[in-house]
């Protein structure tokens, strides 16, 4: 086959021509991120949408923080106000939960002047329907969020990869409700102790795949595994078996159910982020269930527990 040459003559000819595209008018809307799971409280982070044309990006996020809405929240025709809180002055627990919402260790949340709007009088049930109500510059804007029954997983084991002797994954047997929507999210902790007699991790963590629903396997029981979405803290681990847990960890499995909506935002969201800087990509539209114009979610999970040793 003969292969055809084609020479351009760009050395000898250029041309210039000024483009002039009309770039959409930036419009600010309000940004919820929300979050109540069963057993804990409500935790509620307000900003505006930044605008990226602005010439500092980093003063427009920096002043994108609201700190004069009122934010309630409604369940069994029950009022709650959530007052606007320094994140220090949280239960530990909503600490956590905060620094997982914003993917941050506990430790250094704890340096950041971040306030929260939350409620400690408020202790999330599962079963129930919870509505974020906010009240800002003249509009109110809502959402709802469901907390369904947890599913717990019938067994959770670590199994030896072949070729190594003390790395394997973490393993699971789901059993999938028939015949209803359900929609889950894997995090995992560590609690082994350091020298300091501290557990390595603080906080859960999750990986990428963290959010699946039964669309492919629903009413099925199957075993899957899953990879260690955790930092390696320990230098003798073998940096090729990084997404393996290791032979004596001790893992806290958060297994956590959600309704479809709230599904549907993350699931949009992680495809967004993984097709960033992919110029080929379709361009994603990450769905809300807040009304009145605002961004984000109001998310609701229902959590289930177990402990995966790692041993034979």
């Amino acid at each position: 086959m003969k292969k055809l040459i084609f020479i351009l003559p760009l050395l000898f000819f250029s041309c210039t021509k000024a483009v002039k595209i009309d770039i959409p008018g930036y419009k600010e809307q309000l940004v919820v991120d929300g979050n109540i799971e069963a057993g804990g409280h409500p935790v509620v982070i307000l900003s505006k949408s930044a605008n990226i044309y602005s010439e500092s990006y980093l003063t427009a996020y920096v002043n994108s923080f609201v700190s004069d809405a009122d934010v309630k929240v409604v369940v069994d025709n029950d009022t709650f106000n959530l007052d606007y809180i320094l994140s220090t002055d949280l239960p530990v627990s909503s600490q956590k939960k905060l620094a997982e919402m914003l993917r941050i260790e506990w430790e250094d949340l704890l340096q950041l002047p971040i306030r929260v709007y939350s409620s400690t009088i408020l202790i999330a049930q599962q079963e129930k329907s919870y509505e974020l109500v906010i009240n800002y510059q003249s509009k109110k804007y809502s959402g709802k969020t469901y907390l369904p029954d947890p599913t717990p997983l019938e067994s959770l084991y670590w199994k030896l990869e072949p070729e190594t002797i003390e790395y394997g994954y973490s393993w699971a047997r789901l059993h999938d409700p028939a015949g209803q929507y359900d929609a889950y999210k894997w995090e995992v902790k560590r609690i082994n102790t350091k020298s300091d007699g501290q557990p390595i991790d603080q906080i859960f963590k999750k990986g990428n795949g963290a959010y699946t629903d039964d669309h492919y396997f629903d009413g099925l029981t199957f075993d899957f595994y899953y990879e260690n979405p955790l930092k390696r803290k320990d230098s003798t681990h073998l940096v090729q078996y990084k997404r393996y847990y290791r032979l004596g960890d001790s893992v806290v499995v958060k297994f956590s159910k959600m309704d479809k909506k709230t599904f549907d935002f993350f699931d949009k969201k992680s495809a967004q982020l993984g097709s960033s800087g992919n110029p080929f990509s379709t361009p994603i539209n990450i769905p809300t269930n807040m009304t009145g114009g605002a961004l984000g979610i109001w998310a609701g999970f229902t959590p289930w527990y177990d402990t995966l040793f790692c041993v034979p």
